[in-house]
Parts: C-alpha cells; structure tokens; sequence
C-alpha cells in the first residue's frame, strides 16, 4: 500500500510538471506569432538581398551604368556624352569612367519637376581624388543660362592635392523658394578616398523640416544641417536638366558667365539613386553596406 501510494504521488509530480513545461511554451508565444526560419534571412544584408530592394517605390531616378548612360526610368539617354566610357569593376556590374568629362542631358525629367520633388536622397558611389585646383560637380539638376542650379552637389576637390586620401569636403548647394541659397559641409567628418576606392556619398533633405544631410559611407558627416523652412525650402525650378559629372561652364556653348571655379570630372561614378523621400539612417547604411558586397 506504500509503495501503490509513493507511485500515485510520483504521478501526481509529474503530471504537474508536464502541465508547467506546457504553460511555459505557450507563454513564450502569448499572440501566436508564427514561427521564423533562420533560412529567410541568409544571404541578407541588412534586411535586403540588393540594392534595388531599398525603397522601390520611392525611386524615382537611377544610372545603374551597367549596358549605357540611360537614366533608367524614364529611358532618357544623354543629349551629350564627353570622354566617358563604361567600364569594368564597378561597385555592381559596369561603372561610368569620366576622363575631365560628363554627361549632359537636355531633357526635363518629369520626376525633378517642381511639384513632384520636395525631398529626396540621392545616392551614389564615387572613385576620385582630390586636384587641389577645381572643384568637381558630381551631380546638378540645371536651370539653363543660370550658373546655380536648382541643386548641385558639388564636391570641393580643390581643398587638399591629390595625396589627401582621408579628407574629401563635400560641400552641395540648393537654390531657395525665395531665389536664395542654402547648403551645407563636412567640416569635421570625412569618408576615405582613392583612385581605387569606391566611396559612397549621399545627401538626404527634408522638404517640412529644412533639414539637409551629407553621409559618407553610411556616417551622418554634415555640419549645416538645419537650412530652415518658409522661404528657405528647396524648390526644384522649371525648366529643369541633368549634368552628371559637369557644370554649365564646363559645356561648349552653354556657359553662364566667366567662373572657372568647377571643371570636368576625372573618375568613376556607379549606382546613382535618386529617391523622392528621406531615407531612415538605417536604410542609408544599408545601401553603404549592400554596395560593399556588391549587391
């Protein structure tokens, strides 16, 4: 009778014991969530498996540079193209090789009209050197006859000789609601560069807040960042063009005034985004990191 009593009692234990394991586990997943496989995530940088999974629907512009010079949304090609070629060894695929030259085009982009661009991100990936001489105008949306475009993103070259690999000033520009000007620079922080480096630049504004970003290879590096609001909001003008890798002066026939100040770009530019909104950080460092990976 001890013994059928010790047992029954043991039982009792271990049937407690089941009943709390299994409480456990369904407290461990108290809504139910369904269960996550390691599997989804391998081969992920980030959250992405590229580039072009980063805000798609916010793309509104993109040179991937990898079978022409096409912008390859709206499939305009450039009106001109000087001492450029495509080649290998770029960040994916081909990259745009400019040699004191760039690409020009004529054509209004519906997406850089005024009512359609407030924000925006524009990414890209560059492999330069400073000259010590002449700034370098990686990127403009032109207004024609006008030596300021409605946003230049200038990078000043002509700071530091060709030797200076550890400090490049970025330093863009945009012109105002109110006719003015605003911009910003890296007084302090840097990206690395090199003939052989790719580096990656982005600038990031916010069209409610006036806030203006400069980030090299995924570091937040601007020292200007608040250019206001009301009047001092960027304004994308009407008629509008695309140079990459040149300034108005840099054209034949196209010059505004004498200003000698920019010249045509020496080196390579790949993956060039424009988004229509502000990427998060997080998303910035993303595309940093997916392009070091080569996707």
């Amino acid at each position: 009778m001890r013994n059928l009593k010790y047992n029954i009692y043991n039982l009792f234990v271990l049937g407690a014991m089941v009943i709390a394991v299994s409480s456990c586990k369904k407290d461990g997943n108290p809504n139910n969530l369904p269960s996550v496989s390691a599997s989804s995530y391998e081969g992920k940088i980030d959250g992405y498996l590229s580039s072009d999974e980063v805000y798609p629907k916010n793309l509104v512009a993109y040179w991937s540079f990898d079978t022409d010079n096409k912008e390859t949304k709206s499939g305009v090609a450039p009106t001109t193209a000087v001492n450029s070629s495509l080649v290998d060894g770029g960040v994916k695929g081909k990259a745009l090789n400019l040699s004191a030259g760039y690409l020009y085009y004529a054509t209004q982009l519906n997406a850089f009209k005024t009512d359609s661009l407030k924000s925006f991100t524009i990414s890209s990936w560059v492999q330069i050197l400073n000259n010590g001489s002449k700034r370098t105008m990686l990127f403009t949306i032109a207004r024609p006859g006008i030596f300021n475009g409605s946003l230049d993103f200038r990078l000043n070259t002509n700071s530091f000789p060709s030797t200076t690999t550890n400090i490049l000033r970025v330093g863009p520009r945009f012109t105002t609601v109110g006719g003015g000007s605003q911009d910003n620079l890296n007084n302090s922080l840097s990206p690395i560069i090199g003939a052989d480096k790719w580096t990656h630049l982005v600038l990031r504004y916010d069209g409610t807040t006036g806030v203006f970003n400069i980030f090299g290879d995924g570091v937040n590096i601007g020292s200007f960042n608040n250019r206001g609001v009301g009047n001092n909001l960027f304004k994308s003008y009407e008629p509008g063009e695309i140079i990459i890798g040149a300034h108005y002066n840099n054209i034949p026939g196209k010059s505004t005034n004498a200003d000698v100040t920019f010249a045509a770009m020496t080196g390579k530019i790949d993956e060039m985004r424009v988004y229509n909104t502000i990427l998060p950080d997080a998303h910035i460092k993303a595309l940093y990191n997916l392009g070091i990976a080569g996707k």
